[in-house]
C-alpha cells in the first residue's frame, strides 16, 4: 500500500490550454514524489499538445486506473477515447470539444466516488463549449455539486497567504444581497475553518467581509452587515470558530494576505476573486502577457476532493506552449494536502 494518494487529473478543454499544462506538470519528477497521477482525457490529443510544448514522454494509455504505471518519464492516461484531433480547432469554441471535457469531468467524479481515486484536479473547461454540447451548467463547481448530491458548498481560492470561500459565486451583483443570509453565511465560515483544518492549521482565524462600503458604516450604507452578516459571526463563536467581522472589504483581504487571518469569507463573486488574482495573476507589460498564473480553486463542502486551477482556457495562446503550469501544480500540491488528511482519517488508499 502506498502512502501516495492516486489522483485524477482532468484533461480540461481539449482546444484550450489544459492539455499542454497537463504535460508540462506530469513530466515532472516532483509531482511524482507526492502523489500518483491519471490524466483523464483523449491520448490523442494528448499526443498532439506533447508537439506544442516539446516534452519527450511516454505516453500510457489505460482503460482502467489499475493498469496505471505511476512512474517518472511516463504520464497515464485514462484514455476516453471521445474526440480526435481533427474533430476540433485549437483556440476555438466547441461542441465536440465541450462535450468530450465534460465526459472528461464527469469520469473523474465518477472515481473519486467510487474510491479508486483519493481525489480530483480538473484543469480549465470553456462554459461556452459545455453549454453548446448541451450541458447546461456554469462552470465545474455546479457539474460537482449536481453529481454528487451536494447541497452546502462554497468556492474557496488559495494561493500565498490567501484562503478565500465565497458566501454566492456565480449570481448577478444586482441579486447578491438577498442571497447574503444568517445561514448561508454560517455554512461558508464552517466549511472555510474545516478547510484551514485540512491544510494543517490547527486552529484557524477567519476573517468575515462585509458587504457594502466600509461594512455599511452603522447602517449609511446598508444594513445587511447589521442584520445577517454579524449574526452568522456570533453564531460561529458560539460553535467555538475563531471568526472576526464584519470588516469592510477593502481592507480584510489585504490584512489576510499579510497573514493576519488565516481564511476569509467573501460575500460575492468578484469581491474575493478581485484581490486574490491581483497577487497570483502577474502581467507583463513588455510581453503584454501573463507571465504568471497561479491560485487555486477548492469545492469545499464536497464528499471527495476537488482542486483546480484558477484560470481559464486561454484560448489566445492555446497551441503555442507557453502557459504556465503553476497554478496545475499548486492544485495537486493541495488536493494532496487534503487527500492526506483524509487517507490518515482512514478514507481513501
Amino acid at each position: 500500500m502506498s502512502d501516495k494518494p492516486i489522483l485524477a487529473v482532468t484533461l480540461g478543454d481539449p482546444a484550450g490550454i489544459g492539455p499542454e499544462v497537463a504535460i508540462k506538470t506530469l513530466s515532472n519528477p516532483e509531482i511524482y514524489k507526492t502523489c500518483r497521477p491519471i490524466l483523464v482525457g483523449d491520448i490523442r490529443v494528448v499526443r498532439q499538445a506533447m508537439s506544442f510544448v516539446d516534452v519527450q514522454v511516454e505516453i500510457n494509455g489505460v482503460d482502467d486506473v489499475a493498469h496505471a504505471k505511476f512512474t517518472v518519464g511516463t504520464i497515464d492516461v485514462l484514455d476516453l477515447k471521445n474526440i480526435g484531433v481533427e474533430e476540433f480547432e485549437v483556440g476555438q469554441v466547441s461542441a465536440k470539444a465541450g462535450a468530450a471535457a465534460f465526459e472528461y469531468v464527469k469520469t473523474a467524479i465518477e472515481l473519486a466516488k467510487a474510491e479508486i481515486v483519493d481525489g480530483t484536479v480538473t484543469n480549465p473547461i470553456n462554459k461556452e463549449s459545455i453549454n453548446l454540447a448541451g450541458h447546461h451548467y456554469s462552470g465545474h463547481t455546479e457539474i460537482y455539486v449536481e453529481f454528487t448530491d451536494t447541497k452546502d458548498f462554497s468556492m474557496l481560492l488559495v494561493g500565498g497567504n490567501l484562503r478565500i470561500a465565497h458566501v454566492t459565486t456565480h449570481v448577478p451583483l444586482s441579486g447578491v444581497s438577498n442571497l447574503i443570509k444568517h445561514d448561508r453565511i454560517l455554512k461558508v465560515i464552517q466549511l472555510v475553518n474545516d478547510a484551514c483544518k485540512q491544510f494543517g492549521i490547527t486552529e484557524p482565524k477567519i476573517g468575515v467581509s462585509g458587504l457594502n462600503p466600509h461594512s455599511g458604516d452603522g447602517g449609511l450604507f446598508g444594513n445587511e452587515e447589521a442584520t445577517e452578516i454579524t449574526p452568522a459571526i456570533e453564531s460561529a463563536s458560539v460553535q467555538g470558530i475563531d471568526a472576526i467581522g464584519p470588516i469592510a472589504p477593502d481592507t480584510v483581504f489585504a490584512k489576510a494576505n499579510g497573514g493576519v487571518y488565516d481564511g476569509c469569507v467573501a460575500m460575492y463573486h468578484d469581491q474575493g476573486h478581485i484581490p486574490f488574482k491581483m497577487v497570483s495573476f502577474i502581467w507583463n507589460s513588455e510581453k503584454q502577457a501573463f507571465e504568471n498564473i497561479s491560485g487555486v480553486n477548492v469545492t469545499l463542502g464536497l464528499p471527495i476532493i476537488r482542486t483546480s486551477v484558477d484560470h481559464g482556457t486561454a484560448f489566445d495562446i492555446a497551441g503555442k506552449g507557453i502557459a504556465s503550469a503553476d497554478a496545475l501544480d499548486d492544485a495537486i500540491n493541495i488536493a494532496v494536502t487534503m487527500a492526506k488528511t483524509r487517507i490518515k482519517n482512514g478514507v481513501g488508499h
